[in-house]
């Protein structure tokens, strides 16, 4: 028998990983994210303008944002460890490219908070994940092993953000710039057929055909031989409970991690 984490070390690292770390970087997740969150910056000085906005009004938009983010992650964290990392990261995206769009026609600035809330709402669902750290990362840690070169990605959606808002911004406006930043999340559903599931959370819940089809798939494209045997689950080990973050042991690094954060 082997596991998943033993066909993919067997299998080794290709063409597959190249192309999903392609995929997942340059045309959506990361920089995609990056964008959104990155957009209120250079917007909220022109709505500030337009509706007459206090500092508090201003400041309520990049609240509401990560407010969204936050109620919206454990929702979403729920419903991947229920239906799939796969599908729930494709809502994420479909979501958040929708409510973006719909923010560029905001009448008011209540609507506007609302809408850019909901947008990080849908943005949180890149972030989910049972035994991983993020939906991209549930998706694509066993297959990349330099998906830390991934954050490049960020740097680039955020340095593109800034880059449109300062020829959009004074020329066609800000509406027209939030439609434009839309264009990643956009282009990554259409390319969405090329991610596949992930197969460790396929095993989790028994699906071993889903997984051997995911793992044959990588081996196909990798040009390797997968491993001989039947596929089983991995020994399943303890997982954390909220208080092992505060035992004697691990305090002081809970406390600087939230402190960071």
């Amino acid at each position: 028998t082997f596991t998943v984490e033993e066909a993919v070390e067997t299998i080794g690292f290709g063409r597959f990983h190249i192309m999903l770390f392609l995929i997942m970087g340059s045309t959506g997740a990361s920089v995609a994210e990056a964008m959104e969150i990155m957009l209120i910056a250079v917007v909220s000085p022109l709505i500030r303008c337009e509706w007459q906005l206090q500092d508090w009004q201003v400041a309520l938009v990049t609240t509401m944002v990560f407010f969204g983010y936050t109620v919206f992650s454990i929702v979403l964290g729920l419903l991947a460890d229920r239906y799939g990392r796969w599908k729930i990261l494709l809502l994420s995206f479909l979501w958040a490219s929708y409510f973006s769009l719909l923010t560029s026609f905001a009448p008011s600035y209540i609507w506007f908070v609302f809408l850019r809330a909901m947008v990080g709402g849908g943005v949180s669902g890149h972030a989910q994940g049972r035994e991983e750290n993020k939906q991209v990362v549930a998706i694509c840690s066993f297959f990349n092993p330099f998906l830390s070169l991934g954050k490049v990605f960020w740097l680039a959606g955020s340095l593109l953000i800034i880059g449109l808002a300062s020829v959009v911004n004074p020329t066609i406006g800000w509406r027209w710039l939030i439609r434009i930043a839309s264009i990643p999340g956009i282009i990554l559903i259409l390319v969405f057929k090329f991610i596949p599931e992930s197969a460790r959370y396929n095993v989790s819940t028994g699906n071993m055909t889903a997984a051997l089809a995911t793992l044959r798939r990588i081996a196909k494209m990798n040009r390797a031989v997968m491993p001989e045997g039947m596929l089983r689950e991995s020994a399943k080990e303890r997982r954390g409970r909220f208080k092992d973050l505060i035992h004697p042991k691990y305090l002081r690094t809970t406390l600087q991690i939230w402190i960071i954060w």
